[in-house]
């Protein structure tokens, strides 16, 4: 008989009514005969001895007297006490953030498990069976901090229903908040705002990471935006994630998520200037009193930022921003005096005119007699002119001419005069001439 299988109710028997006048060795031959130990025999023949032989007949129980690690009733308490504070507070009030919060206190926190179980007997917590579990989670984090940032705007409504915008700007790395930023409206002057308060804060990032937003990053959609521009003249590269896949941007989705729990328990901002006072109050509590789950051993944003050295800022190119001037020389003393002009670099939609040219600040350029009619972006920086077709395909590429050209073309170069039209077919000379 194995140890822990029980010992059948007619050997039970025998054994209460066991006589005390049995013979020498009868105890031994029994034990043999129905596969039991000596030392089990004796216990159950004291256990008869003591409290009656109906006490033998049944098992007793194999619970322990007492448990250390029972966790009393107001135990209990505190701990519900401590998430309804959290819930109140706008706060994550989930086992884990309870257990935190308990241990911050100097309170006797029981284990996470013991915490779930606690809220689910006492009614103050869904139950989520189809929730996936944390062990199926993939994260992908950066290695260090401004390594990469993302970007993200969300709407909130003011009172009497009047809508805003807060961008949120956060490192991937240590889930620091770096800058928050309150806005009329989805823009992309309000976008890059955010952005220079953050640069001016804790430096310029090697990434940032944004949606495809036309406020955030257009490029693919067909064309470069302010804050695209601005950012990639600091050396910054500006990613996006895939249309309709929001999960890219998990980290500030979630980032919004818990901003609108802790502004759901404040008042209801009645300007622009009171919640932007209100989501930085926010801030600092989410960088240095919350415990961050998401981060190794739940320190908080400040900790994991300061826990690692940041990435080194990238390398500057040249800003796009910076005027260019072009002075046109004049042919002869009876033209008028010089007259200085700026061209900003930046893109715009023009029509290819039905000869194959489009004319940028007084200079044709020959683009393509193919797309006579149609429309084509036109790339202008410091160095020259670009023309692209609405698919993405390069028609041509032009320098800065020389001051005083007026045309450019494909074939020949640049030109002084005044002629236009369709190149010849073939420039070599004729073997007749």
């Amino acid at each position: 008989m194995s140890r822990n299988e029980p010992v059948d109710p007619a050997v039970r028997l025998a054994i209460s009514r066991w006589p005390d006048d049995a013979p020498r060795g009868a105890v031994s031959t029994f034990c043999v005969e129905h596969g039991i130990s000596r030392k089990t025999f004796y216990a159950l023949r004291a256990r008869a001895l003591a409290d009656g032989p109906a006490a033998v007949l049944e098992p007793r129980s194999r619970r322990p007297r007492s448990s250390p690690s029972t966790l009393s009733e107001e135990v209990m308490d505190q701990a519900v006490q401590v998430r309804a504070a959290l819930e109140a507070s706008g706060l994550d009030h989930g086992p884990i953030s309870v257990h935190e919060r308990m241990k911050t206190m100097g309170l006797a926190a029981p284990s996470v498990a013991s915490l779930a179980r606690i809220f689910r007997e006492r009614g103050v917590a869904r139950v989520e069976p189809r929730k996936r579990p944390r062990a199926a989670w993939r994260r992908f984090v950066y290695p260090a901090p401004n390594a990469c940032w993302q970007l993200d705007a969300t709407q909130y409504v003011l009172t009497r229903g009047r809508t805003c915008v807060i961008f949120q700007l956060q490192d991937d790395h240590s889930r620091l908040a770096i800058a928050s930023h309150v806005a009329s409206g989805e823009t992309a002057e309000a976008a890059v705002a955010v952005f220079i308060k953050g640069a001016a804060l804790y430096g310029v990032p090697q990434r940032l990471l944004t949606d495809n937003g036309a406020a955030l990053n257009p490029s693919r959609r067909g064309h470069r935006g302010k804050l695209f521009d601005h950012v990639t003249a600091l050396g910054v590269e500006a990613i996006t994630g895939k249309p309709y896949r929001p999960t890219t941007q998990g980290k500030n989705e979630r980032f919004h998520q818990t901003l609108f729990r802790w502004l759901d328990k404040q008042p209801i901002a009645k300007s622009l200037q009171e919640l932007q006072t209100l989501v930085d109050e926010f801030d600092v509590i989410y960088n240095e009193r919350r415990p961050h789950q998401g981060l190794p051993g739940r320190i908080t944003p400040r900790q994991a930022w300061d826990a690692t050295d940041p990435a080194p800022p990238p390398r500057p190119t040249i800003t796009s921003s910076i005027a260019v001037e072009f002075v046109e020389v004049p042919a002869g003393p009876i033209r008028p005096p010089l007259r200085k002009r700026q061209i900003v670099p930046g893109e715009r939609l023009r029509t290819v005119t039905k000869t194959g040219t489009i004319s940028i600040h007084s200079v044709t350029f020959q683009v393509s007699y193919a797309h006579a009619g149609q429309d084509v972006w036109v790339l202008v920086e410091q160095t020259g002119v670009m023309f692209v077709d609405t698919n993405g395909e390069l028609l041509a590429e032009h320098s800065w001419p020389l001051p005083g050209t007026r045309y450019v073309s494909n074939h020949r170069g640049e030109r002084t005069g005044k002629r236009r039209g369709r190149p010849r077919k073939n420039p070599e000379p004729s073997p007749m001439s």
